[in-house]
């Protein structure tokens, strides 16, 4: 009997990994988005985690030619990825990301892990720019000897 109880218990604990391994730590889809960044914060109770949004527009395909804002909400795991991505509020990035099937409390509030930035420009355009300067004009003179 005691045999029975034993292997009984090594199967619940396998399963048990297996489970947690698959809900948990198993990325099930990776990929890229791109849009406004909205905010980046630092945030939480018990387990201190950074929070973002990202817009990103889009055409709804209900009705015809009328825009929809969509938003991606997801978590950074690496804090130099998330101090970087402070200093790019507002702008245009494009941030690769990790889809798990389970959300851990230390890892963030979301089942999205961004792990980096592709790629960031800027939507502000500068006030004031300043004029180049002229080209300098080339005085051609016929040459007497040919």
């Amino acid at each position: 009997m005691k045999k029975i109880w034993s292997a009984l218990v090594l199967i619940l604990l396998i399963g048990g990994a297996v489970f947690f391994y698959f809900r948990y730590c198993f990325v099930f889809g990776e990929g890229v988005k791109s849009g406004e960044l909205n905010y980046v914060v630092y945030k939480g109770v018990f387990f201190k985690t950074y929070e973002g949004k990202l817009i990103q527009s889009g055409l709804r395909s209900k009705a015809a030619g009328s825009i929809q804002s969509y938003e991606f909400e997801f978590s950074v795991a690496n804090e130099r990825v998330a101090r970087e991505l402070m200093l790019q509020s507002g702008n245009v990035v494009e941030l690769h990301y990790k889809e798990y099937f389970g959300v851990l409390p230390w890892r963030g509030f979301t089942k999205y892990i961004v792990d980096s930035v592709v790629s960031s420009r800027s939507l502000v355009q500068p006030l004031y720019q300043p004029e180049s300067p002229a080209p300098a004009r080339v005085e051609v003179t016929p040459s007497a000897e040919i």
